[in-house]
């Protein structure tokens, strides 16, 4: 058992709520769980303040006691690099903010698809989130006003799909999340319900009972989208929470974003299939890096990108390797990138 482990493992005996209410919020707390010291922890106060530190304990407790590099480590610490501005990084890197005019919190993107941004809360806060500077307070809804959101986006015909989004959705209450399954099921046109999550990930104890009666699938299409970055974030837990949604017939999927520093080597990228795979999930998207002000430090060009995916290609068959896609603000679509099987060993 790691330093976090030991220091950490008191979570287990609590509820998803308080696990998201206990979540570390300092560096000295990181610093203890990880049995590193306040100064050996790679730590700005400067990026914190712009984007404070979350991160709960279930999450910190798969990260390497004493390894200040620890991948899992890097993708939430605030650090000196982030308050280094880089040509074309910008807070709206993908151009939302044109998106959500007619009502607040939905965005009408691409053809088929409405998002609707759920909640502006977090269980985590990942340093490269592309909606880090996201005008949440402006687009904040009541329970009323998000459903009433959703009849009017059903009203539209041309709308298959609607993609809950955050924040994290699943961070509302089951209650919640129940009506508005019961909105998307309402009428005689089979509309899929998409829900956009880490939180399976970072407290797989989110997944309960309550959870699975909210949004087992009664004649209705129900997809659970994950985001995990690294093997490591996939343990028994995870495990075992994934394969639970997997089990009542929701389709789970994975996206990851492709982090300089975290996954930028095909073997990584290989693991992480193979435990994903494992446990019910298929690889669906592995991103390129959206150009929020604050994670350049995270890029990796698009030419290594196209070899580690041409290297993964080479050594998993082709449904545990996801796509590699980029979003470009005002596509119809994200757009995929090939692999490069030439440079494949």
């Amino acid at each position: 058992m790691n330093a976090a482990s030991s220091t950490l493992k008191l979570h287990s005996s609590q509820s998803w709520q308080e696990q998201l209410q206990g979540a570390i919020r300092t560096p000295s707390e990181l610093a203890a769980a990880l049995g590193l010291t306040l100064e050996e922890l790679p730590y700005s106060s400067r990026a914190d303040d712009a984007f404070p530190l979350l991160v709960p304990a279930a999450f910190v407790e798969r990260m390497e006691g004493g390894n200040r590099l620890d991948p899992l480590l890097r993708q939430v610490l605030a650090i000196d690099e982030e308050t280094v501005a880089a040509e074309g990084f910008t807070d709206d890197p993908v151009g939302e903010t044109s998106l959500y005019r007619d009502t607040p919190g939905v965005i009408r993107k691409y053809q088929g698809r409405a998002l609707l941004v759920a909640t502006g809360q977090c269980a985590v806060n990942c340093r490269y989130c592309f909606r880090r500077s996201y005008p949440y307070s402006d687009n904040s809804q009541s329970s009323r006003e998000r459903l009433a959101a959703i009849d009017t986006l059903l009203e539209d015909a041309s709308i298959a799909e609607l993609i809950l989004s955050g924040g994290d959705p699943l961070l509302l209450p089951d209650d919640s999340l129940a009506a508005i399954a019961a909105r998307v099921r309402t009428g005689d046109r089979g509309v899929t319900l998409r829900i956009h999550t880490r939180l399976p990930i970072v407290i797989p104890d989110r997944v309960t009972s309550s959870l699975i009666d909210a949004l087992t699938p009664r004649e209705q299409r129900v997809v659970v989208v994950v985001h995990s970055n690294h093997p490591k974030e996939i343990d028994h837990d995870t495990a075992r929470s994934l394969n639970r949604l997997r089990d009542s017939g929701i389709t789970v999927l994975n996206q990851s974003v492709l982090l300089k520093g975290v996954n930028d080597d095909a073997d990584i990228l290989a693991e992480l299939s193979d435990r994903l795979f494992a446990a019910g999930t298929m690889p669906y998207y592995i991103h390129m890096l959206d150009k929020v002000a604050g994670s350049a430090h995270f890029e990796v060009s698009e030419a290594r990108a196209r070899q580690i995916l041409g290297q993964l290609a080479s050594r998993r068959p082709g449904y545990l390797v996801p796509k590699l896609a980029i979003e470009v603000p005002g596509a119809d679509s994200k757009q995929e990138i090939a692999p490069d099987y030439a440079s494949a060993p």
